[in-house]
């Protein structure tokens, strides 16, 4: 069996995801977005009180990460609920470590107002596949996918009707620089992604309601 892409660990308000070697990460996360180097993916825990409209959180952030090679992400989740699966394709190992809350639920092309609690999903995603940047964004379109099709087989019905995600979701994905050109449905690659990203969630998903 290959090795482990991630290695977790969480020490409150942190979760630290330790990537097997540096490699590119491609997010929209609040610290250190884009296409960059990356040794580590963190979650930092904030309190709802905290995240009023005065408190500047990306410089916050910034000011909080220790890590300088991290791409990190906010959640006011407990980052003990996580969830990390691995599933491997052919040749191909994706694993997946999400947190799920749901109260700020969206439907893709509404919005409602913003709502308090523990209402964001953050996915990490690493595939052993060496892709190009192309084809980390199409990863990207892949775990996002997967994400859609967890929440929507959830059925949680909203004002605008069944979610598709949160208002606030973040998607950073990692994987070797190389010569990989697709990652999408046809792929291993893309399937490893999808599939790891979907059982992540779903369970996240179930852990949630069952706590409401």
């Amino acid at each position: 069996m290959s090795r482990a892409l991630m290695s977790v660990h969480v020490e409150r308000p942190w979760l630290t995801v330790e990537l097997n070697a540096d490699i590119r990460a491609l997010s929209f996360a609040p610290y250190r977005p884009g296409n960059v180097d990356c040794g580590q993916i963190l979650w930092r825990e904030v309190r709802d009180a905290d995240l009023t409209r005065e408190f500047n959180a990306i410089e916050w952030l910034a000011e909080e990460v220790k890590l300088p090679s991290a791409v990190a992400m906010l959640t006011s989740r407990n980052v003990e609920t996580f969830v990390h699966h691995r599933v491997a394709v052919g040749s191909v190992v994706a694993e997946a470590v999400v947190t799920v809350g749901l109260s700020n639920a969206e439907r893709v092309g509404l919005r409602r107002q913003m709502r308090a609690g523990t209402g964001t999903i953050n996915i990490a995603v690493a595939t052993s596949a060496e892709l190009t940047m192309p084809a980390r964004l199409e990863a990207m379109s892949i775990a996002a996918s997967a994400r859609t099709a967890a929440v929507m087989d959830a059925m949680i019905e909203i004002e605008s009707g069944v979610a598709t995600g949160t208002g606030t979701d973040c998607i950073v994905v990692a994987s070797p620089d190389g010569s990989v050109e697709f990652a999408g449905m046809h792929t291993e690659a893309g399937e490893a992604v999808g599939a790891a990203v979907y059982g992540a969630i779903s369970e996240g998903v179930s852990a949630w309601l069952a706590e409401r």
